[in-house]
């Protein structure tokens, strides 16, 4: 009989007696209802009872059936899941608080509850019970039970507290301590659960379930023999997710037995919790790999740990390292051992992987960092390492091999020492050389100073020298680049630097510039003798030989070197042809001389010395009593060249020759002209003079006077106080006295706004402005000489304001001013300068069209390395901004063969990113890691490059190294936004794809 059924019993009983001893008719009904009530209850038909006790409670009048209506009313609307039922209970408990069925109720209520598992609801109503008045079945019953409910709702300690109570039971005991022994395995106290897990062992309700946790427990006590005998004993019977776990149990006890050949399959069998490994099940599967040298899936698994940061990961990282170190992947060994090197987990592991990190970033360089301050952070970390002269042997030549020039002066300067040196003069020497090919020559010198005033090394001495005539020589300090080569040349290494083939043809050119043409010719000579090479140097050596004999009058000579130079190249060949005519002259071959113009005229249509070929002509025709066919050719010069300076001269001497005939008609035309239309010129003057001595010999002198008041260049009264001033001035000017010069011409300037010497006050006040870098002052007297006619100083002064407005990013006048000068230029290399600073003025304005049409045509004239690759990287980035991709492709693969600092970065970068495009993803790669290695100064295209090698690494599924390239992009690079936009939106993308296989993975969208 159920202990319900007992109290029912005994009430029955008890209400019996009492009515029996009343004897009422009334009590007999009251009676009849609760039995019906009694018997529906039993019925389990709740719903209807609860009606009969409530009508026996609305008709009862004892206080027993009144109760015992309540309670079962109470006892029904809990089983019914009433509203109200717990309140009922609880107005049954007041209101009859003497009822022998208050402690019932609340344990009975305690059991549906729990016999329905409804363990909160259940723990309510047995935290009411009081234990004392529960019969001994009943309290082996409640102790049990609420054990059981304690720990289903995870309150352990009150669980097990009522749980050993029952232990010994023959009911509950098995259970007991099956509950007491899976609490202690939760709580990973493995000795306590394994005692009582073994003494329900036996017991076939368990022992499926014992056989699993068993094999775990011995795993976790080191007992992995056993485990692995549990677990195999237990994987045929088992579903798919308990041989899941219990292969990982079997693979993970192998692998700490160092049986890594029988773990293999087991752990490859574990399909993760809920589908995911985490970074723990990777290493495991990546070890067991590594052990049997199987490098390429050690690193597969190694490389799906992603933002681990334990030791588990920091042993991962180490021996990916290692791994990709087996197949000679040393770029992808740099970020693995700087992981490890960045955690404290074990400190062997940190100090191995940060010696292996400092090595490989010498060997193959390092995008994040520069290798000197990798391998002084190595020294500073570990300074008593047994590795400290090698890695400080290391650190010396790091400097160099770096070529992060700027960082490691810096570095060297903080740490000045007679072991740092040679270094020091190194790092000084190469970083000048670098400012020195991107033009920055005061920069420049100031390295080569530098480093001549660190000795160590005299192979680099003699080098240095050589560079720094070199960059003196761009900044006209040509005395101190004579001194400088001299220097050079009486070096005892001078003969073993690659410079010194080139020593006679910079000593030519200084010599040159110096004006010493007789030294300039000799040292020219002995270079092209010497050199046999056929190379554009050569060619222009040959022709500078010719100028410098021309120069120095030796005209054989130089017609013979002009000979030579239009035989071995193609450079400025109309130039020697034009020259060798006039060294014919000046040999007194006159007929020679004219045969070579006319046929340079013919020849060389489009040549801008043809205009100059024309004027020496017709001059040379006048001298030779051909005063016809020259007033013919100064004709034709007249209308073909327009803007020629040699218009206003040509006027001049045609006006000369009819004075000279005693045309004097037509030599007042020719004179008029020349004032009219090109005054404040050497030639209006000479006009104005002139036509005043045909005005004096006609006798019309009043008509002359009249002439002149219409001129405004000319004062005939203040004539004399004007070419006075104007001599003073010009004195200092060719006394080298600029300040003072500079003086005086804005004072003859003023006093004289459109004197006669106007123009060449102007133009000399221009270049003493320039030199001395005042821009701004110099700006507009260069301007005033370009808005007059064309004269001998319009093609310098439009080379000179091209520059400043160039230097001053404003390419909207440079290019006015470049236009000019391509159009009306005479000498070749100004018509390249106009076209070339046209593309880069055209491309800063983002015209990208004529920007490429400039640059295609400087890439068909020049010879020019430094500016072929201008031109050529003008064609690239207008090409990419045009969306002619191959275009852009051919230009940088062409680049890439010439191309230095700065410019072979931006190259190695698109090429890099080309590749990627294509699919050739190692070999986008190694070009990135070329721009890590020796052009890591340039952050911006080191940064850019590292985005694409993590692409490259995600299309490799090589996460880790895409991963960690990425965050390292976040770290090292913030300057650039673009960059790090770009890195943190592709960094989600893999790590959001990473979590659907690892638990370990936490990603980030913000």
């Amino acid at each position: 009989m159920s202990y319900l059924k007992s109290l029912v019993f005994i009430t029955v009983l008890l209400v019996f007696n009492c009515l029996t001893a009343q004897q009422t008719a009334v009590f007999d009904n009251d009676f009849s209802n609760y039995q019906k009530g009694l018997s529906l209850y039993n019925a389990k038909q709740f719903l209807s009872a609860q009606h009969m006790f409530q009508k026996v409670q609305a008709e009862a009048k004892t206080q027993v059936l009144l109760a015992e209506s309540a309670y079962y009313i109470a006892n029904c609307a809990v089983r019914l899941n009433q509203s109200n039922a717990e309140q009922l209970v609880m107005n049954f408990v007041e209101q009859y608080p003497t009822s022998t069925k208050r402690n019932t109720a609340f344990l009975d209520i305690g059991n549906y509850y729990f016999d329905t598992k409804k363990y909160a609801y259940a723990k309510k109503w047995y935290d009411k019970v009081v234990e004392a008045n529960l019969n001994f079945s009943d309290k082996e019953n409640f102790n049990f039970n609420y054990g059981y409910t304690n720990f289903s709702i995870g309150n352990k300690k009150d669980a097990e507290r009522y749980l050993q109570r029952v232990t010994t039971s023959k009911t509950y005991g098995a259970q007991a301590k099956y509950y007491i022994g899976f609490m202690a395995y939760q709580g990973d106290d493995y000795n306590t659960a394994n005692t009582y897990f073994e003494q329900v062992s036996d017991n076939e309700k368990y022992k499926e379930k014992l056989s699993y946790y068993q094999a775990d427990l011995n795993f976790k006590l080191g007992k992995f023999q056993e485990a692995i005998n549990l677990a195999k004993q237990q994987l045929p019977k088992g579903n798919a997710e308990e041989v899941s776990e219990l292969s990982k149990i079997i693979g993970e006890s192998y692998f700490n037995l160092e049986q890594y050949n029988e773990a293999l399959p087991y752990l490859k069998a574990y399909k993760g919790k809920k589908g995911k490994w985490n970074n723990t099940d990777f290493y495991q599967l990546g070890y067991t790999y590594y052990k049997q040298n199987d490098f390429e899936n050690a690193i597969s698994e190694f490389n799906k740990i992603v933002d681990g940061r334990d030791a588990v990961s920091q042993n991962a990282y180490y021996h990916l390292g290692e791994s990709y170190i087996k197949l000679d992947k040393k770029t992808e060994a740099l970020n693995a051992f700087k992981n490890a090197s960045e955690m404290s987990f074990d400190a062997k592991i940190k100090e191995d992987s940060w010696l292996n990190y400092a090595k490989l970033s010498y060997e193959i360089g390092n995008p994040y960092q520069s290798v000197p301050q990798v391998l002084n952070g190595y020294l500073e970390a570990y300074p008593n390492t047994g590795y400290k002269d090698e890695i400080e042997t290391l650190l010396i030549d790091s400097y160099i091999t770096s070529k992060n020039y700027r960082e490691a002066l810096s570095l060297l300067e903080s740490k000045r020492g007679t072991k740092n040196r040679e270094a020091l003069q190194k790092v000084a020497f190469y970083l000048g050389l670098e400012l020195y090919n991107d033009n920055k020559y005061t920069e420049a010198l100031g390295m080569f100073n530098k480093s001549v005033s660190e000795p160590a090394n005299q192979n680099i001495l003699a080098r240095t020298l050589f560079w720094k005539a070199e960059t003196e020589f761009h900044l006209n300090n040509f005395q101190e680049s004579l001194i400088s080569l001299k220097q050079f040349q009486q070096h005892a290494e001078a003969k073993a630097t690659p410079e010194y083939e080139d020593l006679n043809y910079s000593l030519a050119y200084v010599y040159f510039k110096l004006k010493n043409y007789n030294q300039a010719a000799n040292y020219f000579d002995d270079f092209v003798t010497k050199n046999a090479k056929n190379t554009s140097q050569l060619n222009d050596a040959y022709l500078r030989l010719g100028d410098s004999y021309f120069m120095a009058t030796n005209y054989p000579q130089a017609i013979n070197a002009y000979e030579k130079a239009n035989k071995i190249g193609s450079i400025e060949k109309d130039y020697a042809a034009f020259q060798i005519a006039m060294s014919q002259g000046f040999s007194g071959k006159t007929n020679e001389k004219i045969s070579g113009l006319k046929s340079f005229i013919s020849t060389y249509p489009n040549s801008g010395l043809r205009d100059d070929a024309m004027f020496e002509l017709a001059n040379t025709l006048v001298k030779t009593n051909q005063t016809n066919d020259a007033l013919k050719l100064y004709d034709q010069l007249n209308s073909e060249y327009k803007n020629s300076v040699f218009i206003p001269r040509s006027l001049l001497r045609q006006g000369l020759v009819y004075y000279n005939n005693n045309n004097t008609g037509k030599a007042l035309a020719k004179f008029k002209k020349v004032a009219g239309d090109y005054p404040n010129t050497e030639e209006a003057n000479q006009a104005v003079a002139t036509a005043r001595l045909i005005y004096i010999d006609i006798g019309q002198v009043d008509q002359y006077a009249q002439w002149v008041k219409t001129l405004d260049f000319i004062e005939v009264s203040d004539a004399e106080l004007d070419n006075t001033t104007y001599l003073a001035a010009e004195k200092q000017y060719l006394d080298g006295n600029a300040k003072s010069a500079i003086k005086q011409f804005n004072g003859y300037i003023n006093s004289f706004p459109n004197g006669l010497h106007s123009l060449k006050a102007h133009f000399y006040l221009a270049q003493l402005y320039y030199a001395d870098n005042l821009f701004e002052n110099a700006q507009p007297h260069y301007s005033y000489v370009l808005e007059q006619s064309a004269n001998e100083y319009s093609e310098q002064a439009m080379v000179k304001l091209s520059e400043i407005y160039l230097n001053t990013g404003n390419w909207n006048d440079a290019i006015l001013v470049l236009k000019r000068l391509e159009n009306s230029a005479s000498y070749a290399q100004n018509k390249v300068f106009a076209q070339s600073n046209l593309m880069n003025a055209y491309y800063q304005i983002k015209k990208f069209n004529e920007a490429l049409n400039y640059a295609e045509s400087v890439l068909s004239t020049t010879t020019d390395s430094k500016i072929k690759n201008d031109a050529q990287i003008i064609v690239a980035r207008t090409s990419l901004e045009l969306g002619k991709t191959e275009k852009a492709r051919q230009a940088y693969a062409q680049l890439e063969k010439t191309a230095s600092g700065a410019l072979m970065a931006e190259t190695l970068y698109h090429n890099a990113y080309f590749k990627n495009l294509d699919g050739q993803f190692e070999a986008s790669n190694t070009l990135i890691q070329r721009l890590a290695k020796d052009y890591s100064s340039y952050k911006y295209f080191s940064a850019k490059g590292l985005l694409v090698m993590a692409k490259n690494y995600s299309a490799l599924n090589d996460n880790f190294q895409a991963t960690y390239i990425l965050e390292s992009v976040l770290k090292n690079f913030t300057q650039f936004e673009d960059v790090t936009t770009e890195a943190q939106e592709t960094l989600n993308s893999i790590k959001e794809a990473a979590a659907k296989t690892n638990a370990s993975v936490e990603t980030n969208n913000d």
